[in-house]
């Protein structure tokens, strides 16, 4: 996966890792799974993958 990012953005994601000793990747992870916890997003166990 990869998508484009502001340098500012960036910047945040390479300091907030950090604090939280995690690698970006982790810590995209974990926020884009607690937001859905928060919103009530169901998210599958295990999301079939879509082959194009």
């Amino acid at each position: 996966m990869s998508f484009r990012a502001s340098a500012r953005f960036k910047a945040a994601l390479t300091l907030a890792a950090a604090h939280e000793n995690r690698s970006q990747a982790n810590l995209l992870e974990t926020l884009v799974f607690e937001f859905c916890r928060q919103k009530d997003i169901e998210v599958p166990a295990e999301p079939a993958i879509e082959k194009s």
